[in-house]
Parts: structure tokens; C-alpha cells; sequence
């Protein structure tokens, strides 16, 4: 018969203790899944952010307790999210910048059997400095030319031996990463973000900035445009609205023969036109 426990050990203990209070330091909680993402992601992150968030690597059950015991708007909708490997981020910043910045900062990786190249592979032609072996075999199978000089393998030429979008196997996999060939681009995104009450998934956090701009830039234009049609006057639109309505006052001066200074010219010439082309018409008119 198992006895329930009553004690936990001072580590455990300790991150509750950390998770509870944090939520209260931060505007915003970010939950980050860690299944496909490599320590080495990490690392950089950390020194570039380490001013503005606070990385926490957690228990998922001992992290789900400490949120649950919380009573806080939308805590209980990221602490059903610990499930497997994750990482809390703890920042004042919108999360939406976060998710921003953890995308720009995205590291070159070596590649592991199974991943995607990110780039076009390109072997260049190189001493290896790999004594001639069973990987002369490997080199051969992966399509990459060698050579044999001066007792090490040789690359004979350059070779692309894996194109962007494509699956490095195994053996290629274990060759670029004795060449220290790093063709994996790798970053992390966040799975969920708490901001003041409100959660946020993985889609809401996927801006794309450029669409964003355009948008942005659309309604500005059209909101100028409406302003301007509207004869609302703006500090932004003033001079456009003050161009416009010269244009009218001009169009219906010279429409309706009103001489002034700027017209006068113009209504001379439109009723000159006026009279040669009724003269013109009185020429070939004959009376009944």
C-alpha cells in the first residue's frame, strides 16, 4: 500500500515556490513545448534576452500545481498546457514582440538523420584531414568526389550534395557534421502566452509583420482618401483638402465665365473656342 507523500525535495519545493510567485512579478507568462527543440537553441537566447525575460525550466506536474494553486484570469489555461517538455519565459514585453524577437534569432544547427536542409548544401573541395577508411564508403554513397593525399581524404571538388527543402539522411547527416557543416536553421516559437487575463495561442502569436505593414499602410492611405472626399480637415490632410477646393473654385469660375486674375485667361480661351465653333456651325447653315 503506498502512502501519500507529504514532503517533497527542496528542488521540487523550491520551483513551485518560484513558479507561484513569478506570475505576479510579470505582466506575461509564455509557455514554450521543448519536444523538438535542442539545448542549443537555448543557450543564445538566453544571453540575448537575458535583460528583458527570465527562462524557467520546470517539472511539467510540479509547474501545473504551482499554476493551478494560482488565482488568476487564464492561469488555468496555460497550466492545462504542461504537458511533456517545457519551458516557461517570464517578461514584461507583449508577447507578441517575444514571439518576434525568438523568431530573429534563429542559430544554424548540425544536421541529425531526418532533418530538412534549410539551405543548399555546398561541400566545398577541401582537405578533410580524415585518415582514408570506411568513410571513403560514406563519402562515395553521398556523392561527394574524394581524393586521397598526403595520407588524409580529399574533396575533390565542389559538390551539393543535399538542395534546400530536402531530408539529410543518416550517413550524410554524420558526414557534414565531421566537416562541421552547420545547413539547419533553427529557432523556437512560443505555444501559449498569458497577458493580462487573456490567453493567446500558438496561431494568435504568428504575426506576419509584413502583411501587418501593408495593412496598415492600405487603411492610412483610404482613411486619408475619405477624409479628404469628406472635406474633414486634418493637420495630415489640410493641404490636400486646401488643393482641392482651389481646383473646384477654379473648374467652376471658368465654367460659369467668372473672370478673375488666376481664370481670366482661361475663360477668354474657352469662350473663344466657343465662338469659333459656332462659327464655324453658322457656315453651313442655310435659312428655310
Amino acid at each position: 500500500m503506498h502512502e501519500n507523500r507529504t514532503a517533497y525535495s527542496p528542488k521540487k519545493t523550491q520551483m513551485y515556490q518560484q513558479i507561484q510567485s513569478l506570475p505576479k512579478k510579470y505582466r506575461v507568462l509564455a509557455l514554450v513545448k521543448l519536444d523538438k527543440v535542442r539545448g542549443a537553441q537555448i543557450l543564445p537566447l538566453r544571453k540575448t534576452l537575458k535583460d528583458d525575460v527570465l527562462f524557467v525550466n520546470i517539472k511539467d506536474r510540479v509547474a501545473k500545481k504551482a499554476l493551478q494553486g494560482l488565482d488568476m484570469p487564464g492561469i488555468a489555461g496555460i497550466a492545462k498546457e504542461l504537458v511533456g517538455q517545457c519551458m516557461l519565459m517570464f517578461t514584461d514585453m507583449s508577447p507578441f514582440r517575444l514571439n518576434m524577437l525568438l523568431g530573429k534569432n534563429k542559430i544554424m544547427m548540425a544536421a541529425r538523420g531526418g532533418d530538412t536542409s534549410s539551405m543548399d548544401v555546398v561541400v566545398p573541395e577541401m582537405n578533410t584531414g580524415i585518415a582514408p577508411g570506411p568513410m571513403l564508403t560514406e563519402f562515395k554513397e553521398a556523392g561527394i568526389p574524394t581524393k586521397i593525399d598526403q595520407g588524409t581524404i580529399w574533396i575533390s571538388k565542389d559538390t551539393t550534395p543535399v538542395h534546400k527543402g530536402e531530408v539529410i539522411n543518416d550517413k550524410l547527416a554524420s558526414i557534414l557534421g565531421k566537416l562541421d557543416i552547420k545547413p539547419v536553421e533553427a529557432g523556437i516559437s512560443l505555444y501559449a502566452a498569458l497577458e493580462d487575463g487573456l490567453v493567446y495561442a500558438e496561431g494568435d502569436l504568428a504575426i506576419d509583420v509584413e502583411a501587418f505593414r501593408d495593412s496598415v499602410i492600405l487603411a492610412h492611405r483610404e482613411a486619408v482618401s475619405l477624409s479628404v472626399e469628406a472635406a474633414y480637415v486634418t493637420p495630415e490632410n489640410a493641404a490636400q483638402i486646401l488643393a482641392k477646393a482651389s481646383q473646384q473654385a477654379r473648374s467652376l469660375s471658368v465654367e460659369s465665365g467668372y473672370l478673375t486674375d488666376e481664370t481670366r485667361e482661361q475663360v477668354l480661351q474657352r469662350a473663344d473656342a466657343r465662338a469659333k465653333a459656332l462659327a464655324q456651325s453658322a457656315k453651313g447653315y442655310e435659312p428655310q
